[in-house]
């Protein structure tokens, strides 16, 4: 599948997230509509009516090269019978809608507990693969880059969704983003949302997984924009294959499954501060950005690394195409960390840098073409490391 991402490059803003001008301009409309397609486009009325053979149909601005991949999203799927939530609590809700409670829970903690509508909308989200999903929260890790870090191989428990499904989600996140024109940091935010969220569910559907990823997207922008893009715009984006209703009620659980956990480490933030800490050319600073961005793309193996280290390989690549320096010994002072524990990850993102490219999905790469990021995805990426 091929998204249109060039056409509104030229239109942005070089500051993100610019507030209405005026009272009329409230709504934040961008410059020019992106034309895009939309993951998931049947509603659920149109996918009671059709086979999964008859595959997905896409927004009228679809552009569609492999017809083979199109029954990714359109395929209907009927709800799971039971849900389970393991927190300090089990809750069981049956096929005929009653909740059976064990260990601490307590049908009166709300603030603890999922209730029961926030079940039954689970319900929907699941599908029939297995009779019986869990939501778990990792309390083990105590630190906050491994508290919030989602599991790697959380697609195990998505039988219904592919690796390949998730990085169309995501290259349609980054286009979101430049089209209202939110910060980096708000879509790092969102795909640590989604991967959270993933981590901690099974058995999501297809045609429910663009949902997901509008609801981190909404939640994001509330938490770290100043004029967030209001529910309508962001059911608009995808072409109203959802309703208000629908993301409101997505938005609650997501909050509910995430525990309202929602400050997060991110490689963004972590560059950031390297670069405040040793400072860099704009080029090399704009190319580092590019490279963690690229690095949202692929759970495997980016999810095995911190955000920090992440973060430093990213730093390090980026110093390394432009000048041929690394790791400087302000940042080892600071953080820790010695080239040796950084080759492993910089070694990965070279590997994604050179690839970037010719990959199908070109939104990061399109958005960084931009001046305003001093063009660095044009930058050709060094053909090998100083490293064995």
């Amino acid at each position: 599948m091929n998204f249109s991402t060039s056409a509104h490059c030229g239109s942005l803003s070089s500051k993100e997230n610019i507030p209405p001008s005026s009272k009329t301009d409230a709504v934040l409309v961008p410059r020019a509509k992106l034309d895009r397609s939309v993951l998931a486009v049947l509603s659920e009325n149109e996918q009671r009516g059709r086979s999964c053979s008859q595959g997905s149909q896409f927004s009228k601005h679809s552009s569609i090269s492999d017809s083979s991949q199109l029954t990714f999203f359109g395929c209907p799927s009927s709800s799971s019978y039971d849900v389970f939530v393991e927190e300090a609590c089990e809750v069981v809700l049956a096929a005929s809608g009653q909740e059976v409670v064990s260990g601490r829970y307590h049908p009166d903690s709300k603030s603890a507990n999922l209730q029961s509508e926030d079940l039954r909308f689970l319900l929907e989200l699941s599908s029939t693969s297995c009779q019986d999903a869990s939501l778990q929260s990792d309390e083990s890790l105590t630190p906050d880059e491994m508290r919030f870090r989602p599991k790697p191989g959380y697609l195990e428990k998505h039988p219904e969704i592919t690796n390949g499904m998730r990085v169309i989600l995501v290259d349609w996140m980054v286009e979101v983003v430049q089209e209202y024109r939110l910060r980096s940091q708000t879509l790092h935010l969102a795909v640590n949302y989604l991967d959270r969220f993933l981590s901690c569910t099974t058995y999501v559907k297809r045609g429910k997984l663009q949902l997901v990823g509008t609801a981190a997207l909404l939640i994001a922008a509330k938490y770290e924009e100043i004029f967030p893009p209001q529910l309508n715009e962001f059911v608009d984006t995808t072409d109203r294959t959802y309703t208000k209703k629908q993301l409101v009620r997505m938005e609650h659980v997501f909050l509910r499954v995430l525990a309202f956990r929602m400050t997060v480490p991110t490689v963004n933030q972590f560059l950031r501060l390297f670069v405040s800490i040793h400072s860099v050319c704009g080029t090399e600073e704009n190319l580092a950005l590019y490279v963690a961005e690229l690095s949202l793309l692929e759970i495997d193996p980016f999810l095995e690394y911190r955000p920090s280290i992440l973060a430093a390989g990213a730093y390090c690549l980026a110093t390394y195409t432009v000048n041929k320096s690394l790791w400087p010994d302000s940042l080892h002072a600071f953080t820790g960390y010695t080239i040796a524990d950084i080759v492993p990850c910089l070694t990965d993102l070279h590997k994604l840098y050179i690839s970037a490219e010719t990959r199908p999905q070109q939104a990061i790469r399109e958005k960084y073409k931009s001046s305003k990021y001093c063009r660095v995805s044009l930058i050709t990426p060094p053909a090998v490391l100083p490293f064995p």
